[in-house]
């Protein structure tokens, strides 16, 4: 059974609306679930228990999400009370809903308002209260004034912007998280981060305000400078955040880098998406020299309880569930090969998650030979279960031209092996229907390869290399990118949630690194659904603009620009690279022309000259600018031969 909160829409199970891609998350999980809310919660659950028999007046549909979190099985309950007459048909905490106006029948002395901001809600029933009974809401565990962005309405999303982070520091590596402060750029004064640090089991090792550089200025948080602030040992926990009094944007991004001193484990990873999941898939099974981890990240200030999260083969019913308990907030590895043991590459992994925790990173580790000890993590993605397939997508008759597009690198030939696997992401997905097509970077296409209608069960790696030869055909450019697309030439079905997920393999260590992402349609004046998809405005999105974090400690970085194009768009892309130091000073830029359809492989320590470089210093960053294209765009860190990163970019 999962957790009964509401958490990303998908997740909403009291409503009927189905939404789309592009939607968003519910905050009230966020503000009950908050450390320093959770802090407080015991003594007002206390306080309610020593009551006597409450009343509880719901008059907003949240005191199930309370009860989720805290324990008012044990207060003695005479009666819950609702406002919308519609509401009376749904139970309350599992007993039967009453219209308010009978809250004065009840003889309770003490009334909970299961709701913040209670004030005026208090005040439209307060006649109605029994006699001589104290009320008390959800307001006793709101957190300081100060940390809220606007404090005239507790549940604003902007006051909720949180997210969490893998962090860790020791014998296996450190992490380093780096962002920047885009908030400052829609108008925030005074923003910062609150940070709190739990250990493996979920005890805080530290917490903390760090306020932030100007608009647009980068910034780190870098476990080893933590480590020795707080004067702490090893640690592999979970990094809390909350930007704090800010404008425009309620959702923390970074990326984070996990990285030994040898290099052996170099990895990139990308915010963890801040709204637990019912199931995450996308996690490919282990090879058999490989160790495959799952770092679940307790979410929440409750245990989750023995069998309450299991795993399984795509497309499988078999699940073996984890039968240990994992306390508030902490950390645990699961060792997901030793529970699966007969799924291996490329069979796929659905985690049960039952809204315990967000997007979590899965960690693989080389056992064998010269390869043993190399590490990679990356992330799991969120598997929706509110889609059902849309026949309206294979009826466009060609209005959208490619449609749908999901991008992937094909890195340098010389120095990479590419290859990716169409990845089932919604429960009701029991087929895909689908095509790739390996295209040059000047936008060629190659090859192109119709893979059927695969059923949910069936994962079919597309290996570049073994395409080439079969095709004989090559990439003049010695790099490009693959894209999958819906072929609904023998039938089918869609629903617009289309992933795949991206392995690569440095081909002088075998040094390896996956990302994961999903379809979206690109650079098109015309609007389907809601695409393509705009973070800022209405769609469609056309324009570009990416945080491209540079390496430090002699890492070069790479980045991978695609341009992707349902139809026909500008024939080439007028795409700025701004390198911007620490505070967002501009140092240097470049304007670079991808073609429509093509892709753009480039490094740091080429792109811009020595003297740049130099003066950009520690913490710059490059802006990827375009206003006349929406580019996707991958990132990474290399050390020679010996070991990379990579994973998608986010923009702001």
């Amino acid at each position: 059974m999962s957790l009964n909160i509401r958490t990303f829409t998908n997740a909403d199970h009291r409503s009927g609306w189905r939404p789309g891609n592009n939607a968003g998350g519910h905050t009230l999980f966020k503000a009950l679930g908050h450390p320093l809310t959770a802090a407080k919660a015991p003594a007002l659950i206390d306080r309610l228990a020593a009551a006597g028999p409450i009343a509880i007046y719901d008059p907003l549909r949240q005191a199930d999400d309370v009860a989720a979190f805290y324990a008012l099985e044990r207060c003695e309950i005479a009666g819950v009370y609702v406002q919308q007459i519609e509401h009376l048909t749904d139970p309350v905490l599992g007993r039967p809903a009453q219209p308010v106006t009978a809250l004065a029948e009840c003889g309770a002395r003490l009334v909970l308002v299961a709701a913040f901001d209670a004030e005026l809600l208090v005040g439209q029933i307060r006649h109605l209260l029994p006699d001589r009974a104290e009320v008390v809401s959800l307001d006793e565990i709101r957190i300081p004034e100060a940390m809220l962005s606007n404090p005239r309405s507790y549940v604003d999303p902007i006051n909720f912007a949180t997210n969490l982070g893998f962090f860790r520091d020791g014998p296996d590596g450190r992490t380093r998280l780096t962002g920047a402060n885009y908030w400052s750029a829609y108008g925030a004064d005074d923003p910062a981060i609150w940070l709190c640090l739990f250990d493996a089991d979920g005890a805080v090792l530290a917490q903390w305000e760090q306020a932030l550089p100007g608009a647009n200025a980068s910034f780190t948080i870098d476990s080893r400078a933590v480590r020795e602030r707080f004067r702490l040992g090893d640690f592999a926990g979970t990094l809390f955040m909350h930007a704090i009094r800010i404008r425009g944007h309620d959702v923390v991004k970074y990326a984070l880098d996990t990285l030994s001193d040898d290099y052996r484990e170099l990895s990139c990873s990308h915010d963890a998406n801040a709204w637990p999941a019912d199931l995450y898939a996308g996690m490919p099974a282990p090879e058999p020299d490989e160790t495959l981890l799952l770092w679940v990240q307790n979410s929440h200030p409750l245990a989750i309880p023995r069998g309450a999260i299991g795993f399984n083969q795509m497309g499988s019913q078999e699940v073996v569930w984890l039968d240990r308990e994992i306390p508030p907030f902490a950390t645990y590895p699961v060792d997901v090969g030793a529970l699966l043991p007969e799924v291996a590459w490329p069979s796929q992994i659905e985690v049960q998650a039952g809204r315990y925790f967000v997007r979590p990173r899965y960690e693989v580790v080389r056992l064998g030979g010269d390869r043993a000890g190399r590490r990679r993590i990356a992330h799991a993605n969120v598997e929706r279960t509110d889609l059902t397939p849309d026949p309206a997508i294979a009826e466009l008759d060609g209005l959208m031209g490619k449609g749908y597009i999901v991008p992937l690198p094909v890195l340098p030939l010389a120095g990479f092996h590419s290859v990716s696997l169409p990845t089932p992401m919604a429960t009701t997905q029991r087929e895909l229907p689908l095509r790739v097509e390996l295209i040059d970077a000047t936008g060629e296409t190659m090859a192109s390869k119709y893979l059927g209608r695969l059923a949910r069960r069936e994962s079919v790696v597309v290996d570049v290399d073994a395409w080439l030869a079969e095709a004989a055909v090559e990439l003049a450019s010695g790099y490009g990118h693959v894209e999958y697309l819906y072929d609904f030439r023998d039938g089918g079905e869609a629903d617009g949630w289309l992933h795949a997920l991206g392995r690569y393999e440095l081909r002088a260590s075998g040094h390896r690194a996956e990302t994961i992402f999903g379809a979206h349609i690109y650079n098109t004046p015309l609007v389907f659904r809601d695409e393509p998809q705009s973070y800022a405005a209405r769609p469609p999105g056309l324009t570009t603009r990416l945080f491209l974090r540079l390496g430090e400690d002699g890492l070069d970085t790479l980045c991978h620009l695609i341009y992707p194009a349902s139809l026909p768009w500008h024939a080439s892309s007028t795409t700025e690279l701004n390198l911007l130091d620490r505070a967002a000073r501009q140092i240097a830029r470049r304007i670079v022309h991808i073609p429509c359809g093509g892709s753009l492989h480039w490094r740091y320590r080429e792109m811009f000259t020595d003297t740049e470089r130099a003066e950009a210093g520690a913490g710059a960053y490059v802006q990827v600018r375009d206003g006349t294209c929406r580019l996707f765009g991958f990132h990474g860190l290399i050390n020679g031969e010996t070991s990379f990163c990579l994973d998608h970019m986010f923009g702001f």
